[in-house]
This record gives C-alpha cells, structure tokens and sequence, in this order.
C-alpha cells in the first residue's frame, strides 16, 4: 500500500513563520521610509506603489517559493533522515530487530547511524554472550521439556490441558486428530477450528458439564482424596460420542498429602479423552444380539422342556411319543437357525474387534520391503505408491503374510525380485489395493490356494495364522493376476481405507522443523476478565491474523474471494502449526491479469468449498479473538459483503498493521507490507499467497506492540482509536 509521504508539520511552521515575518519586515521598512519622506513626496511613492501592488505580491510570492524550496532542501537534508533515523532506531530498541541502519541525509546523520550500528553491534554480542549462558543454565530445564513436548505427542490417547478459564493451554497430536475429526466441516481447512491454544474448551463441552465435573473434584480434594477425578460422557454437535476423564491441576503448594484444606488451589484441569461412538455401538449389537438370544430362546427351551417331562411318562401312546419327539426336533432346528443367523449378524461386529489401527500407506509399504528384505534376502522396491492413502490395518500379521508368500515365491518359483505397488481401490470405495508382484514362472491357480490355507512360515518360525485369516481379520479380499503385456504377476490385497476425518495432517507436521508448539504453560497465569476488550492490553489478547487473495479489487462489483490464509498470536506467540489455509471456488472466472499476483490457477478452485462453506469454520476458528490485517478494510469489506449469503457476521474488533505502521512511524516513505517488513528484519516468504501474507503481517504485528507501548498505546481501545486519526484511515472500499 502507498500513498503520498505527509509532510512535516514543522515544515508548515517555519513557512508561516517566515511569510509573516517578511510582511511584517517588508511593512517596517514602508513605514520607515514614509516616516522620512514630505506629505507630497509620501504621496507621490503611495501611488506610484499602488499601481504595482500585483507586481510587489508576485514578487513575494516567488521569495517565499524560494524560502519553501530551501526549507524543504534543508528538511530532506537535515530534519527528515534524523527523524526517520530515531524512528529505525527505535524498532532497534524497544524489539529483538537486528539490522543495519542505512546512512542518509547529512554528514552528522550518517556518522550518528555509524555509531548507531556499533552500539547494535555491541549489544548483540553483549546478548549472545548472555543467551549462551542463560542457554547453558537452562539446558536441564529444557530437555525436560523436550521429553514432555516428545511424551504428550506421542501418546495414543487425547490429553487437552486447560486453565480454570477454560482455555486450552497443552494437547497432543491426538488430540488434534481427535478434534479434527469432530468438526462439523472437516473438510474445510481440515476442521482446525476447534483446537488450538488459546482457545475455549466450551466450544466442544458444555461449560456446565465441565463446572459439575469440577465441583465434584473439589469436593473430592476437601476429603483428602490423594488422586481425585471425575468422569463424564457427552456428546458433541458433530454427532460423537466422547468418554471424558478429568483430573486436577493443582498449584504447586497444594502438592503432597500433608497439605492443608485451605491450600488446594486449582489451577486447571487436565481432560482424557476417547471416542467410544464406534465402540457404544459395537456394545449395542452385542446386547441386541444377547438379547434375541436369551428372549427368543426361552420359548424354546420351555417347549423342549416340555416335551422331555411328557417322554417320561412310560405309558405314552406312540403316537403322543412321536409327536413330543417333533416338537424338540422342530424347537432344536428352530433354536440352531436362530444362533446361526444371530452369528452371521454379528461377522462385522467380532471383526472390528481385532486391534486395527490407522496407519500410512507408504509407511506399511517401507516396513514390509525392509522386512521382506532382512527375512528372505529378496531385493525388494516400490513402484507407483499413493503417499495420501491411509489404512485401517493390523500391520504385524499383514507384513508376516507379504514377508511368507515372498519367501514361498524365491523358494519354490525363483523369484529374484519383489516389488509392491499401493492405490486406492477401483470399483472398491472404502477400500486400498496393495499388490506384490514379480516376474517369473506362471503359477496355478491351485498353488495359489493352497498358499492361502497354508499356516504361514516366516524365516524359521510357523505361525497359526493363515493369509486368508489376515485378509478375513481385515475384512479384505485376497487374489492372483496376471499381467501379459508386461510379463508380471501378482497377489493383490484388498484393504479398509482409514476414515479420512480421523487421519493426521501430515503435511502439517513435515513441515515444521521443530517440537510440535502445542503447549504454553504460560496461560496458567490467564483469568477470566470482566473487562471489555477494548480496556484490556494489546500484549493480553488473542488474534487471528488473516489475509485473501480475490479475483479483483472491487468488492462491490463482483469480485469473490479465492483464498483465505489466517494464523494465531496468543500469548504474544505465533503460533505456526494453527493455521487456517483455504481455497475457494469463486463461481466466477479469474482474471488473468491477477493470476500472476496471486498465483491461483482457475483449476485449483474447482471443486473447492464455495464462500458460503468456508465462511462459517473461518469465523469459528477466529472466535474469541481480535482480528489483524494489512489494509484491514479491503479484506474486512469482503467478508462484510457476505455476512447474508454465509449466514455469520464479523462483529471482532479489528487491528490495521497499516494504520499501526503509520502510527509509530509517521516520517517513514512507505507503510506497504515488504517496506515494513524490511524494517523489522521479518523474511517474507509467499508474498501474495494468503497464508504467507498472513504469517508476515503476523511477525510484523508482534514487532509493533512494543512500539505501540512506546507511545502510550497498550489497550486495544487505544490502539483503534489512535489508529483512526492516521492519514490511511480515510481508505474505503
């Protein structure tokens, strides 16, 4: 964004001053020189003057262009680089900003930024040396918190830690799956509005549930309960039912037996959860099935009872004795269909019991060719390997029956080489093919079903299983085929497909260079405010920093949105792996001329969420926070313009890092994004791309608050209102 620099007031000043005192000197000197003249003489000068008062204007007019042109000379020379010097030096003092400062404007101006840049120098060495031994005291402390960090993300079970306000302060990769998957629009930015740091439990757990569970634990600690908890089951909006287990977080003076009633201060509370939708159902059939058997048994059983009491009779007629012998054996064959039916109902149901897990396809396909590998000695390699695919397996006795039939391949047909190939299914929703295949010998189809009933033999141990009792414990399919045009063969499974809302973002991970940031114990110290947010400090609040990427520059003619990208601040942290990321099918074509800004090819949005979708999960992701953005009103004006059509409304308060540029720096040539990031050190990277333009404006953000502080600006009330009165504020959309 730029616009015309604003010229110094002081510069206004000195020209006032300068006009009013050459008038005055100029009326000092007429007088003056009136004062000495005779009445006809003074007269005589009077009207000679008056008739060349425009000629004495114009006059005045061009020396006081000169004096303007030789002020603003002297301003840009002297005044203007001292002043943009102090503004730069600034960002260098009060933020860990490290950079040179550009020398400019006179010579006592550079050498002063010289030595500004020595002092920096300085400093950062002072600093490093002091970060080294700080590092150094704390390196115990920090590997404790690896382990943490490493423990919490790789437990199987969703732990969420929260303070007494509700907010999430810790969780783990479970976690995160396991709220992703409760999402009412998964599909939308992988569901990433529910879990984040920062944000409320309430938004997934009635709060007077969780306040009930609490209450309970209170009670529990008054009684002296050494490990108090509270359990309770509840169902979420999308439909899911969720065992929740809650346990204390207690402050560390409460900690021991010995500690008196009167110092058990909670501090929060940690929550284990487990979705037992699958699991309530599963319980559910089988107590149906308990109770076809027992109730519809009993009839039955009395009917044969029955029978048998009046075979004892030894004076029964034949005919009575064939007829009681009918009734058991029609009630025995009744009894025996019903058992089988209710066994055959049950298949599904006994099946899901087998510990599957989900688990990615190329890493199964990696660990069956180590595997095949270190066994059989057989060269083994991948070919055509879907990296999306997840699957539902038990990857123990699925890679014994991939390592037993390479081996029987090498042994009794001479295989020199195995390959595995892995796709999703075709003609087979729900379901992933994961074939091995070799070239060689042609085999029967005889071979191939012995091989299948075969107990499987792997390296020099034999176990009981069978490769059809894999397949039947997967609820898969198992075959040979042939391929004649390349002279292969091979043995294709056919397997359960994870459920796609529970698989992990994987992307989001690989991404990351570091520990998963998924805690901050530091929002212990958050309490519930009864303040407005306008009255609470800019270093206290939560935002979601956000920027689009449209079809155009005119909201109000017809140009949509194609992209939204938004990431958090809370805790005065950025906080990279809560991100909100999503295209947008426009229902409009896209210029070409703006394909090159924002690099989004017409085929990218096809078959995305329209704005109608995306809307709704990027107002939930943003809730309980204060919106940021560079040159806010464009962006703000887009969402405003669909408020009817989504059916959400933006009421946040809103923070311009335009407006906040300006504020802190007035004298500066230029408040654009890639200026202001220059000047703050921030690496752009992604520029016109809506979620690196959101992660830079973020950075940017963090660097003016204390800037903002600076200036007397720490609430958010302050930063709107002074932002308001900059030149920038006057931008409409």
């Amino acid at each position: 964004m730029s616009a015309q620099q604003k010229t110094d007031r002081r510069l206004w000043w000195l020209l006032g001053v300068a006009a009013v005192l050459s008038v005055a000197w100029l009326l000092a000197t007429l007088g003056l020189v009136g004062s000495t003249l005779e009445p006809t003489e003074r007269a005589t000068v009077w009207g000679l003057l008056g008739d060349r008062l425009a000629l004495i204007s114009l006059t005045w007019g061009a020396g006081m262009a000169a004096i303007a042109w030789g002020l603003k000379r002297w301003f840009d020379h002297w005044v203007t680089p001292s002043v943009q010097l102090a503004e730069e030096a600034q960002v260098l003092l009060k933020t860990d900003v490290v950079r040179e400062l550009r020398p400019k404007g006179n010579v006592e101006t550079r050498v002063l930024a010289d030595l500004f840049n020595q002092l920096v120098g300085q400093r950062e060495a002072l600093r490093r040396e002091m970060d080294s031994k700080v590092q150094e005291a704390a390196q115990g402390i920090e590997q404790e918190k690896s382990r943490l960090a490493a423990l919490m993300s790789e437990l199987t079970q969703s732990v969420v830690v929260c303070n007494l306000d509700g907010r999430v302060l810790l969780y783990n990769n479970r976690a995160r799956m396991q709220f992703r998957a409760l999402s009412q629009a998964p599909g939308v930015a992988g569901g990433a509005e529910l879990i984040g740091l920062g944000r409320s439990i309430y938004s997934v757990f009635d709060r007077k549930l969780v306040a009930h569970a609490l209450e309970n634990i209170q009670q529990r600690m008054l009684r002296g309960a050494g490990q108090p908890s509270a359990q309770f089951v509840t169902t979420t909006a999308a439909g899911q039912l969720l065992r929740v287990q809650m346990a204390p977080v207690r402050s560390p003076q409460a900690q021991g037996a010995e500690a008196a009633a009167d110092r058990m201060e909670l501090t929060g509370f940690v929550l284990m959860l487990d979705n037992i939708t699958s699991d309530f159902e599963a319980e559910s059939a089988k107590d149906q099935v308990l109770h076809s058997l027992t109730e519809g048994s009993r009839s039955a059983l009395a009917n044969m009872q029955a029978a048998i009491d009046m075979l004892d009779y030894p004076d029964l007629e034949p005919a009575m004795r064939e007829r009681f012998l009918g009734v058991i054996r029609d009630e025995t064959r009744s009894l025996s269909q019903r058992i089988g039916a209710l066994e055959a109902g049950s298949a599904d149901s006994l099946k899901t019991r087998w510990p599957l897990e989900d688990m990615l396809g190329a890493d199964l396909v990696s660990a069956a060719l180590r595997r095949i590998e270190t066994v059989t000695s057989l060269p083994a390699s991948s070919i055509d390997v879907d990296g999306s695919v997840w699957l539902k397996v038990e990857s123990f006795s699925l890679l014994q029956a991939l390592v037993y039939l390479s081996g029987r391949l090498a042994d009794e047909f001479e295989v020199r080489f195995v390959q595995l190939r892995l796709g999703n299914a075709t003609g087979s929703p729900g379901k992933a093919q994961l074939d091995l295949i070799w070239s060689g010998q042609v085999m029967s189809t005889e071979t191939v079903m012995s091989w299948e009933m075969d107990a499987m033999k792997v390296g020099s141990e034999t176990t009981r299983l069978t490769v059809r009792d894999v397949v039947e414990r997967h609820g898969g399919a198992f075959w040979f085929e042939r391929e004649r045009s390349r002279h292969q063969a091979f043995f294709r499974f056919l397997l359960p497909l994870a459920n796609p809302q529970e698989q992990l973002d994987s992307a989001a991970f690989v991404k990351n260079e570091s520990r998963p940031e998924y805690y901050d114990f530091d929002l212990f110290k958050t309490t519930e405010q009864t303040r407005t947010l306008d009255d609470r400090r800019l270093s206290d609040l939560a935002y979601t920093v956000f920027d689009t990427e449209t079809t155009g520059l005119n909201p109000s003619q017809g140009d949509e949105i194609i992209q939204i990208g938004a990431a958090r601040v809370v805790n005065n942290k950025l906080l990279r792996q809560e991100c909100f990321e999503q295209l947008v099918d426009p229902r409009r074509t896209i210029p070409a001329a703006s394909i090159p800004i924002h690099g989004i090819q017409p085929e990218m949005v096809l078959g995305q969420p329209t704005i109608d979708q995306v809307l709704p999960a990027f107002h939930a992701f943003a809730q309980d926070t204060v919106l940021v953005a560079h040159n806010a009103a464009f962006d703000m004006r887009f969402l405003q313009l669909k408020e009817k059509q989504s059916g959400v409304v933006f009421d946040h308060p809103v923070l311009d890092t335009l407006l906040l540029s300006a504020l802190v720096h007035p004298n500066q040539d230029s408040h654009r994004l890639e200026a202001i990031a220059e000047r703050f050190n921030v690496t752009i990277i992604g520029r016109h791309t809506a979620m690196g333009d959101a992660m830079v404006t973020a950075e940017v953000f963090l660097k003016l608050i204390p800037l903002l502080a600076e200036k007397g600006i720490h609430t958010l009330g302050q930063a709107r209102e002074a932002a308001q009165q900059t030149y920038y504020a006057r931008l409409k959309y």
